[in-house]
């Protein structure tokens, strides 16, 4: 057996982050072995994910060598900047889902430590996806952050719907699975490699080949799937308002940052958007998503469910931007999902901090619920109207910034209809946006089902709420900064 020199370890360098959550899973498990504690289990998770950022950030500063080269084509993983970018933003989110989970399951009955093992280990599959150039790295760290989502979903176990819910992602996201590796196969078996970049290098040669425009199909069908977009998106209100209110959370955010990342890799390292199948296929996955998404969402009167059918539409917009500019797709689609990210956290984190701690009842998730909120919790409807304005695209909220850019993305590609459709899209959005607003500021509910701790404002998960409601509006008000941290996000 050869020693490990100076060099290997050199190599692992760019790779410091990930490894820095790997040895936090290692961490919780012995802590757990030893003595189960909520604070201790919890302090450890938090504490990992803060030393991987802070350690991306100094790389990305230049404070400490980042290792990185250039990559080469045939590699599993590289650590690019595209990479980087949505690397920091799952890490900041995941730490968001780990504040809000230790409020929520402080007086959860059944072990809690498990719950940050999980989120430590599909973290670390998210991380994986972003930097994926190679079909198996593609499927192994999608595994990686799908199979813990399992156990998330249905954690609070004592609910009928929690249950439901991750027993309908399991049975979907398995079919979705295979009709991703089943693509795989058919572009493989056509290609002759795995790695993503080869498949551009020969694609000219086999550009009309049935089998595979088949393939292609396939994993688009498998990577909407993950990404909820129509029509493959008839999962995502149920889970979203069986699932625990920060699992709704980390789903909502982490998991269409890791996929939406990997998709848009894959697109553009292979070239197979150069096929108007494909073109074709994204355009009505597009369309659909735009206006399933945002017609179901009028008719909504649970707030998880309406957000899970917004989600839908905003996964739709990203899809237009992929669709419309290709290669350089990849700057803009990671600003929206970044922005789209945050604003998810922001508009979960109230439903959160409402339903806390966890009850077998039920959550503050029926609209209802927050009727004449502002006359008890001014803070915190501001928090919930902020969010609601940027999901809806409103001036001086990010949103708007991103949804500009898309619109813009539409018209650079010459897509005119795709361009009218985020119009409509937000158009139809800005009703049920409107109608959540309105609710917050309607006469007070005489008997209150559910509300926040009176001290919320100071505790990590208000605090953390409020943190990202103030990055909403100074990147709204201020948006160069926004473009100018964007667009380091380019793909090597």
């Amino acid at each position: 057996m050869n020693d490990i020199t100076m060099n290997d370890l050199m190599e692992l360098l760019p790779y410091a982050s990930i490894i820095a959550v790997a040895i936090t899973v290692l961490l919780v498990m012995i802590a757990i072995t030893v003595k189960r504690s909520h604070f201790v289990t919890a302090s450890i998770t938090v504490f990992g994910l803060n030393v991987s950022l802070f350690t991306l950030l100094a790389q990305m500063g230049g404070v400490i060598s980042s290792g990185a080269a250039l990559p080469h084509a045939d590699t599993m993983f590289v650590i690019d900047n595209f990479a980087q970018f949505n690397m920091v933003v799952i890490l900041i989110c995941a730490l968001a889902c780990c504040t809000l989970s230790y409020a929520y399951f402080a007086k959860f009955n059944d072990h809690k430590e498990e719950l940050y093992l999980l989120i430590l280990v599909s973290t670390t599959g998210a991380l994986l996806m972003v930097s994926a150039q190679h079909m198996a790295a593609f499927f192994m760290s999608l595994e990686l952050l799908s199979v813990p989502l399992y156990g998330l979903l249905s954690y609070t176990f004592l609910r009928s719907r929690s249950l439901e819910s991750g027993l309908k992602y399991i049975v979907l996201s398995a079919t979705a699975s295979a009709t991703l590796l089943m693509g795989m196969a058919f572009i493989y078996a056509q290609v002759g490699t795995l790695a993503f970049k080869p498949i551009n290098m020969v694609l000219g040669d086999i550009f009309e080949s049935p089998l595979l425009i088949l393939g292609a199909a396939m994993m688009l069908f498998g990577i909407a799937f993950k990404l909820s977009a129509a029509p493959f998106h008839i999962w995502t209100p149920d889970v979203y308002e069986g699932a625990p209110a920060p699992v709704a959370t980390y789903l909502g955010s982490v998991t269409k940052v890791a996929m939406m990342a990997l998709a848009v890799r894959f697109l553009i390292d292979t070239a197979l958007l150069a096929l108007p199948s494909v073109q074709m296929l994204l355009m009505v996955m597009a369309t659909l998503s735009i206006l399933v998404g945002n017609l179901l969402a009028v008719r909504q009167t649970n707030l998880k469910r309406l957000l899970g059918y917004s989600s839908i539409a905003h996964m739709g917009y990203v899809l237009i931007v992929i669709v419309s500019i290709g290669s350089a797709a990849d700057s803009i689609s990671s600003m929206y999902m970044a922005v789209y990210a945050f604003t998810s956290i922001g508009a979960f984190g109230v439903v959160t901090l409402m339903s806390s701690p966890y009850r077998v009842e039920g959550e503050a998730d029926e609209l209802i619920h927050y009727q004449g909120l502002f006359w008890r919790r001014p803070v915190l409807t501001g928090v919930m109207t902020i969010m609601m304005l940027s999901l809806a695209g409103i001036p001086l909220t990010a949103g708007f910034i991103t949804k500009l850019f898309a619109i813009l993305a539409a018209v650079q590609g010459m897509q005119w209809f795709l361009a009218a459709m985020i119009v409509v899209g937000s158009a139809i959005g800005l009703f049920y946006y409107l109608r959540v607003m309105l609710t917050l500021f309607k006469r007070p509910k005489e008997f209150i089902e559910f509300d926040v701790a009176g001290q919320w404002g100071i505790r990590v998960g208000g605090l953390m709420v409020i943190g990202v409601t103030a990055v909403i509006i100074f990147f709204g008000i201020l948006p160069n900064s926004l473009i100018e941290w964007s667009s380091i996000a380019r793909i090597w």
